[in-house]
């Protein structure tokens, strides 16, 4: 029997273009950041959330009414949209900022996030986000924070199991933290972030990915949003630590402290 309109969910996934995990980080010759001249792809986090999200769909079949995903980034971020639709999100939305604009912090991200929110509302609204706890190039770890604060909704972080009861409107998280984990029950809607041990994501096929190219990517601006991505705090300079130099043994204790005492070490 087909489940009632009341009772279909829709899941917003955001995600990020971000510097391939694989590739050694380098400052730029300006030391304003690190050079972005490299293979990207998408956080790693992020697509954890995506393939959480297609699974969520695949164990509750019909339930599930669409799987949107959405990213805020230049124009190369399409092809970041595409993997995700290649994965088995239905639609995407791409909030496109100029290619040499600054990377959005998290309170903007989560504003932006808000706002793409409340204009689903005419479209049955967002009953679930997923998204990863993090982005390995700024590693902030703070906007599904912030979204679910801004939104004044529940959120479970950290998520290494979802089991989502459709018809109570409910979500069983499991969530890591120091010495183990913990078990949260959420109504819906919510904000979950992804940890590493939540699933192992999926690879693309190619007749996925050809199939992607003809799906929806609805383009916005910031200002169509409403909201200011302009970063409200600079980087003055960025530069790699010092590099390690080799230790030295010691034959006794006295030697010990002379040499830290040349080393500039004082005892408190």
């Amino acid at each position: 029997m087909r489940p009632s309109v009341a009772r279909l969910l829709n899941i917003l996934v955001p995600v990020k273009r971000a510097v391939d995990y694989a590739v050694k980080i380098r400052v730029n010759a300006q030391q304003t950041g690190v050079d972005l001249n490299v293979k990207h792809s998408m956080n790693p986090f992020d697509e954890i959330a995506v393939e959480e999200a297609i699974r969520i769909r695949e164990r509750l079949k019909e339930t599930v009414k669409s799987i949107k995903v959405v990213t805020i980034g230049p124009p190369k971020s399409l092809d970041t949209l595409r993997t995700a639709l290649a994965m088995g999100a239905d639609s995407a939305i791409h909030v496109e900022i100029p290619e040499s604009a600054p990377s959005p912090e998290p309170l903007g991200v989560a504003k932006a996030l808000r706002a793409i929110i409340d204009r689903q509302k005419e479209a049955g609204g967002v009953d679930l986000v997923i998204l990863g706890k993090q982005a390995i190039d700024d590693d902030s770890g703070q906007t599904g924070q912030m979204l679910a604060g801004l939104l004044g909704w529940g959120q479970a972080t950290y998520a290494s199991k979802v089991d989502i009861d459709a018809e109570g409107k409910v979500a069983t998280v499991l969530r890591e933290i120091d010495g183990g984990s913990e078990e949260l029950k959420c109504r819906l809607p919510l904000i979950i972030t992804t940890d590493l041990r939540l699933n192992e994501p999926r690879y693309a096929s190619l007749p996925n990915i050809m199939k992607a190219k003809k799906k929806p990517v609805e383009k916005l601006k910031a200002e169509d949003l409403g909201v200011d991505l302009t970063p409200r705090l600079e980087t003055v300079k960025v530069a790699e630590p010092p590099k390690r130099v080799g230790g030295g043994k010691v034959e006794s204790v006295d030697e010990l402290v002379t040499k830290l005492k040349e080393a500039g070490f004082t005892a408190v």
